[in-house]
């Protein structure tokens, strides 16, 4: 279902308030996605605000990192594999309203969440197409970009200095936070749109594999950021996106214990 570009632009000024609320806003992004021994430059951690995608966050744990500063959250990932999630905001993908949300995650003792918004599926591929040009007939089995890649696109939307990518792979199968060894899928697609958006200046990536697949430049500390950010075409450049102002949430504070 198509989204009305009124409808999208009220969208985008909601999130924006939302994400200032946070303070991440203003902040560069390191998105943290779920594929095998992901490179995080501790140079980054603290520099950029982290993004986990699904259950990134298990790994996140495990190596001893603070809470995500948002977790980006598809509705049907299985909450099984990381009943610990612990982040200041929680942007889930839903249908349902936030009153239906929060029953919902009242339900889940262990996930510990500052601040919650919510996006429609369809809302999610409007903000994909809206900064990519969206995906052509033909472009892998399934025709969407993972949460990852998404979480990309929603990130540059919503207007952020710069995105970096650890633990994202077009290579290497299986998932950090388990042994499965699951094989991981829309390969194609998310290739596809990462080449398109490797031209923006404000995109790199932590994974030598991923850069050398799909072009992204290269980073490794947070020198590397500032040096390689290039000033952006006009012709891809967001229409004024506007001041963004305070909004009122619950306590941001999230236990670590």
């Amino acid at each position: 279902m198509a989204i009305d570009p009124d409808a999208l632009e009220e969208l985008r000024q909601r999130h924006r308030r939302w994400l200032a609320q946070l303070g991440i806003l203003d902040r560069p992004w390191l998105i943290l996605g779920s594929a095998p021994s992901p490179t995080i430059p501790p140079d980054l951690i603290g520099h950029c605000a982290r993004v986990d995608i699904n259950n990134a966050g298990k790994t996140a744990n495990a190596l001893g990192l603070p809470p995500a500063d948002l977790t980006f959250r598809k509705r049907r990932k299985s909450w099984d594999e990381h009943p610990h999630v612990k982040t200041r905001g929680l942007l889930w993908l839903h249908n349902k309203p936030l009153w239906w949300m929060h029953l919902e995650l009242l339900a889940k003792p262990h996930v510990r969440y500052g601040s919650l918004m919510r996006a429609t599926k369809a809302e999610r591929e409007a903000m994909v197409t809206a900064v990519s040009g969206g995906l052509p007939a033909g472009i892998g089995a399934v025709g969407k970009v993972t949460n990852g890649v998404a979480a990309t696109c929603y990130a540059l939307f919503m207007g952020v200095p710069s995105v970096t990518l650890a633990g994202f792979s077009t290579t290497r199968m299986g998932h950090s936070y388990d042994d499965k060894g699951r094989p991981r899928k829309q390969i194609a697609e998310d290739s596809y749109l990462l080449k398109r958006l490797k031209g923006r200046g404000n995109v790199f990536t932590t994974e030598l594999d991923l850069s050398e697949h799909v072009g992204l430049p290269i980073v490794g500390e947070r020198s590397d950021v500032a040096a390689r950010m290039t000033v952006l075409p006009s012709s891809t450049v967001l229409k004024s996106l506007g001041p963004a102002t305070s909004v009122q949430t619950k306590s941001l504070n999230v236990p670590t214990g």
